[in-house]
């Protein structure tokens, strides 16, 4: 890539060049990366003390350098060389209009400052921002006194023993907190230090799972094209992949790769990044669009969900209408709450959001909800199941439970038995829950091991499920042979079709069955015999007799239950038993013939080859002596079993003896 003026997150882009790649120094080791999200009161300072710590004004808009406030997330990082260590900032809008786009760039957070103004104290987005800190589960924090300038020494520490109540019982309550000015310079380097140590005890996400990429921001570059940037939660992406963006499901590829304004050729978890895309137009992406790798991600529309009110804040009503947070994703929807009609401020339920537009999002996830209108942030929790089954009402609670609190094995059990006859898959898996292949893994082996759940090439299937269809298989054969006593089996695929498996899946079932017997396309059970009563038997020999007599014109089935006064189906039934028997040859649906008429047949048949070529039909009619009523279809099964060919109008003999 060429040099390009246009500052891109907060950098020109640069040159694209393999000394740009970030690794680490050692073995070429690859840098550790942590996300660190601002927070705090609208003109508390955080853009200035971002700016003052990096060097970097996360303030890029034209509205925001002549209004003075940050109006969008803005993005800026500090490098820590000796500890190969990248603390990329995400700078938030402190003004309670601007909620919607804090919580755009909170998603990926590790870590979060907290910043109050000396002068002005703990203010009403101090706690909100707060609030939406401890219910995204953020569990690592510094605090910033900033403009220390302003005030005595003494003022200060009023502040900070403000700030130590205000925090109590929260996950800054141990936190440290440092006064600073960004425009003295005051503690700044301090504050970077503690930064960088406080990173260093953060574990990194995982890049060991499906790549996702919540998009926060799009836009185009002059001679590279449309480009959209975010923080990676979880996998890993390379140059030249394919992308798919959801929810539109727009396929592209990645054409190039940026952190912090560095080419690279590989991200993952944990980065700030910002990616190329191959022929996609910037109109065709928004905030909130997922970046995937995969395309299992199913798109969620009915999610269940752990949810929990803050606390002052307003009952929700069942049914209530909220708005919807999660990701860089925002929507409305509709919580259902289970059991109860109301949740009170500081108490917790499960639930289902029904939302309006459907998002990406995995089990274990985190999201926001605010209140309709007046706009005020209610509570949050955790997604639980973005894609529930019907379930009966006594089984939500039970369900819900597991995906609340369950072992990741229980959690992946559970979601295999929803899927009942169908199965599931590893790939599905990693696209419904928030885990690493590895854990998913190690959790599938003990599962496989225990016969809890059963492997077939990428099917798993729960084991509750398997032994649900073999008894289906068994009941539904008990039942036909009930039903046709005279017939040898149920067709194989019809038994497939009425219990919906998998084609693959069925023929491993059925391998596991040994009450089961496999005829060519028929299933019956093993001790399952045709039994002919007396008077089943006199009108299996009689029809016997009937087809023999008639030599090369056989009556029909429709014939034969005409003159022997019977159901056709039960005709049917005595056929199929001759058929099996090879006393009849079947020729069509609707005539047979005897074998020993057949044999005679075949015996003319390979008379007439021995001094002629070529047959027509006419010749074969006159050799049985017979009309072309009957000569046709038993020409067609000569055909159909490659003992002639038909060229033209004529036939030539196949067979050959």
């Amino acid at each position: 890539m060429s040099e390009s003026r246009v500052m891109y997150l907060g950098k020109k882009w640069p040159k694209y060049s393999d000394k740009n790649i970030i690794m680490g120094k050692k073995n070429g080791g690859r840098m550790r990366h942590i996300i660190l999200g601002t927070a705090g009161h609208i003109d508390h300072g955080k853009s200035a003390l971002v700016k003052a710590l990096t060097g970097i004004d996360p303030d890029r808009l034209k509205e925001e350098k002549e209004r003075g406030i940050t109006i969008d997330i803005g993005f800026a990082d500090i490098v820590y060389p000796e500890s190969e260590l990248t603390v990329g900032i995400v700078d938030v809008p402190g003004h309670e209009k601007l909620i919607k786009n804090m919580l755009a760039g909170a998603g990926g957070i590790d870590m979060v400052l907290l910043v109050i103004a000396a002068d002005e104290g703990i203010m009403p987005q101090s706690r909100e921002h707060l609030s939406i800190c401890n219910i995204l589960k953020i569990k690592s924090g510094l605090i910033a006194i900033t403009k220390s300038d302003l005030v005595e020494k003494e003022w200060i520490e009023l502040v900070r023993e403000d700030i130590r109540g205000f925090v109590r019982g929260t996950f800054l309550q141990d936190s440290v907190i440092i006064p600073v000015s960004s425009k003295t310079g005051e503690n700044i380097e301090l504050l970077r230090k503690q930064i960088g140590e406080l990173a260093l005890t953060i574990a990194p996400k995982s890049s060991d799972g499906l790549f996702r990429l919540p998009i926060d921001r799009v836009f185009t570059l002059k001679g590279f094209g449309t480009v959209v940037t975010g923080t990676a939660i979880s996998g890993r992406i390379a140059l030249e992949e394919p992308l798919e963006i959801l929810p539109a499901g727009i396929k592209t590829k990645v054409r190039g790769l940026h952190s912090h304004g560095r080419a690279i050729k590989t991200a993952s978890a944990g980065q700030r990044v910002a990616v190329n895309l191959q022929g996609v137009e910037k109109e065709d992406l928004k905030r909130g669009d997922v970046a995937v790798t995969s395309v299992s991600f199913e798109q969620a529309k009915n999610i269940d969900v752990f949810i929990e009110l803050l606390e002052d804040v307003p009952a929700l009503k069942n049914r209530s209408l909220v708005h919807f947070y999660t990701g860089t994703s925002e929507t409305i929807a509709r919580a259902v709450l289970y059991g109860r009609d109301e949740l009170k401020a500081g108490e917790s339920c499960y639930c289902q959001l029904r939302l309006k537009d459907p998002v990406i999002a995995l089990s274990g996830d985190h999201y926001i909800i605010r209140r309709f209108s007046p706009l005020e942030t209610l509570g949050g929790g955790e997604v639980l199941d973005p894609s529930p089954p019907r379930r009966r009402r006594k089984e939500i609670i039970s369900d819900l439970e597991v995906f609340h609190s369950g072992t990741l094995a229980r959690k992946i059990s559970l979601k295999i038995e929803h899927a009942r006859a169908t199965g599931t898959s590893v790939r599905r898996l990693l696209a419904w829950i928030n885990a690493g292949t590895g854990d998913l893994s190690e959790a599938l082996e003990n599962l496989t091991d225990s016969g809890e759940v059963v492997r077939f090439e990428d099917i798993l299937i729960h084991r509750k499920s398997l032994d649900s269809l073999q008894k289906g298989i068994r009941g539904l054969l008990q039942s036909f042979h009930e039903k046709n006593p005279l017939k040898h089996g149920m067709p194989k695929e019809e038994v497939r079709n009425q219990l919906r498996i998998d084609p693959r899946m069925f023929n491993f079932i059925l391998s596991g069955l040994e009450v089961v017997v496999t005829e060519k396309n028929l299933l019956r059970l093993r001790d399952f015999r045709i039994e002919l009563t007396s008077s089943e038997e006199n009108f299996k020999t009689r029809i016997l007799e009937t087809i023999e007599k008639s030599g090369f014109q056989p009556p029909s089935r429709e014939e034969l239950a005409s003159v022997f006064q019977m159901d056709q189906k039960r005709v049917s039934d005595i056929l199929n038993i001759l058929a099996k028997e090879g006393s009849t040859i079947r020729i069509s649906e609707t005539f047979s013939l005897s074998k020993k008429v057949y044999e005679k047949m075949m015996g003319l048949l390979r008379g007439f080859f021995a001094t002629k070529k070529e047959m027509t039909v006419a010749d074969f009619r006159d050799l049985l002596n017979t009309t072309r009523k009957y000569a046709l279809p038993f020409l067609e099964y000569l055909d159909s079993h490659k003992i002639t060919i038909r060229t033209g109008d004529v036939r030539k003999l196949l067979l050959k003896e």
